[in-house]
């Protein structure tokens, strides 16, 4: 049974930080790209960032980059999002995802993650 468990959301400021984690289990971790979405209230799920299988490429959204960085650790089966200079409108129900490499719609991703509240207070 796949599980994408993560973890490391809250309550920050407006230009804070914050780390998200997902630790990946009965699924072959470096056989899968790993990404991050994310969700706001009364909006559709929208990517974030994307890290390769290979560990070579990565890829984020335009409103996060420059921003965040994406990183995944093989050995550990985790993927972690560093966020910095966090902006009101980053609020939303972050989501770890597996799927394919080089894609950025959430349909191309067949594994999720229950999602971890970030909230970015101005």
């Amino acid at each position: 049974q796949v599980q994408l468990l993560e973890s490391g959301g809250g309550l920050v400021q407006a230009g804070g930080s914050l780390k998200l984690s997902c630790r990946a289990s009965g699924l072959t971790f470096t056989a899968y790209a790993m990404a991050w979405f994310r969700q706001a209230p009364g909006t559709q799920r929208e990517f974030v960032a994307a890290h390769s299988w290979d560990g070579y490429g990565t890829s984020y959204s335009d409103p996060v980059k420059g921003r965040f960085t994406i990183s995944r650790d093989n050995a550990e089966n985790t993927v972690t999002l560093q966020m910095t200079h966090l902006k009101s409108k980053a609020t939303a129900v972050y989501f770890c995802a597996a799927g394919p490499n080089g894609f950025s719609e959430p349909g191309m991703f067949a594994y999720w993650g229950q999602g971890t509240q970030v909230t970015v207070s101005s």
